[in-house]
């Protein structure tokens, strides 16, 4: 009974997003409330539980993706990602043009949320295309590829930050091994997919592209902006790598890990950015300070959906339901990473919405970290890439790419959607190779 609780929950929660376009953020309270009085618990004790559950997840994520905002509002704005695109572009030449729009994604999509580098790096892709005469789908696809990835995959990003949160995984760990898995899914995904579509045509649609191309005298130096957008990744790798190989004792370690904790990490980034990307500029400070204001706005829905989640999560553990389904499962022979990794995808297809996908699944499999002793960091990133299987119709990622490339839905689905499942399974394949070595 408690499981199919659950399971009517969940198909509710489907209902009032796909169907009835309630917002996420009130559904999830909404479904909360009724899973956790269906459950059998007091009224006021759910109203708890949604309250720690909004409490527990928003209090390390507020920082971090709101840091993170503000850094990839200014990567953005200064034209530090314009002159990371074409320093690479220039540097890889006509033939390597693959790789080059690959590296960029990656660089500027790790500090920059999806839509907002999609937005930034898309009327890019138009200009390289047509200055180097190569296919849209064969210049942009890659770029996407990267993009879609380190939004899956990564932290800072809201849904892989806030599963780790939720699992108590290792944020290090998890970006680590978040690399390691991104590098071959990006490659099959972006550069070898691309190259199998020749006979999709698309064309920029003139009516969503209208970018102001910066002249070299207005951009930062390319050093200066690749080092401020990875500037956190390098840090928060640099205190993993010192945890794992040097003595706890040391002062060097524990000065590398005050300053790879992801907080502090992106807390510097920020400032150093605010410098090199605003002041050393010959910006203002009010100037820059407006540009870092502006830059919560894009965010404060995805907090609240993340909330939404978190207060789930909570009424799920607080319930007594995690522990159930947790002895359901104890004897399957299913792969922990396996059946997250199809928990994401089919809530994925239903809903639409990464984001959604990945933190309501989260909440479904936390009992099996504990339970099954799987690596926390691997169910991180199995349920990222469930979280991105099989794009189609339900998700504003497709209708984004159909009207900026100007196709039809049809190719779209032979495009996008291909390249997002292949996203998807590769992700999964690195995460059973990884959990067969460590």
């Amino acid at each position: 009974m408690p499981l199919f609780i659950v399971i009517l929950g969940i198909t509710l929660l489907f209902f009032l997003i796909v169907t009835c376009k309630l917002n996420a953020f009130i559904t999830f309270i909404l479904v909360s409330l009724l899973v956790g009085i269906a459950e059998g618990m007091p009224l006021d004790a759910v109203v708890v539980s949604i309250q720690n559950g909004i409490g527990n997840t928003l209090g390390f994520l507020v920082m971090i993706l709101g840091l993170g905002a503000m850094l990839g509002k200014l990567v953005a704005d200064s034209g530090a990602a314009q002159r990371i695109t074409t320093s690479l572009v220039r540097g890889f030449g006509k033939k390597n043009i693959q790789w080059a729009v690959v590296l960029t994604g990656f660089i500027v999509g790790i500090p920059m949320f999806y839509s907002v580098g999609f937005v930034i790096l898309v009327p890019l892709v138009f200009t390289v295309a047509a200055a180097t005469g190569l296919p849209l789908l064969y210049v942009g696809l890659p770029m996407l590829a990267s993009l879609s990835v380190t939004h899956g995959y990564l932290p800072p990003h809201p849904a892989p930050t806030a599963i780790t949160v939720m699992f108590g995984a290792d944020l290090g760990k998890t970006l680590v091994f978040g690399l390691i898995v991104a590098i071959p899914a990006i490659i099959v995904a972006g550069p070898l997919f691309s190259r199998t579509i020749k006979n999709v045509k698309a064309s920029p649609m003139k009516e969503f592209v209208n970018p102001r191309i910066l002249q070299d005298d207005e951009m930062p130096g390319m050093g200066v902006s690749i080092l401020t957008a990875l500037l956190p990744i390098v840090l928060i790798a640099m205190a993993t790598l010192a945890e794992l190989f040097l003595p706890e004792e040391l002062l060097f370690t524990k000065v590398v890990g005050f300053f790879g904790d992801p907080v502090i990490a992106m807390l510097v980034a920020v400032l150093v950015a605010i410098y090199t990307l605003g002041l050393a500029r010959g910006k203002r400070m009010a100037e820059v300070m407006d540009t870092v204001g502006s830059s919560i706005a894009g965010i404060t829905m995805v907090l609240l959906i993340i909330a939404g989640a978190g207060a789930l999560k909570q009424v799920l553990v607080d319930s007594g339901v995690s522990d159930y389904i947790a002895g359901l499962l104890q004897g399957s022979s299913i792969s922990p990473l396996l059946l997250a990794w199809l928990i994401a995808t089919v809530i994925r297809v239903c809903v639409g919405s990464a984001t959604v996908a990945g933190l309501t699944a989260a909440g479904i499999v936390l009992p099996l970290v504990t339970a099954t002793g799987v690596s926390a960091e691997l169910m991180v990133l199995a349920i990222g890439s469930g979280s991105l299987m099989l794009s189609h119709v339900n998700d504003g990622g497709f209708w984004l790419f159909k009207e900026y490339f100007n196709l039809s839905v049809n190719d779209t689905l032979k495009t996008w959607t291909v390249m997002e499942t292949t996203v998807g399974i590769m992700g999964l394949l690195g995460v059973l190779t990884l959990n067969a070595i460590i």
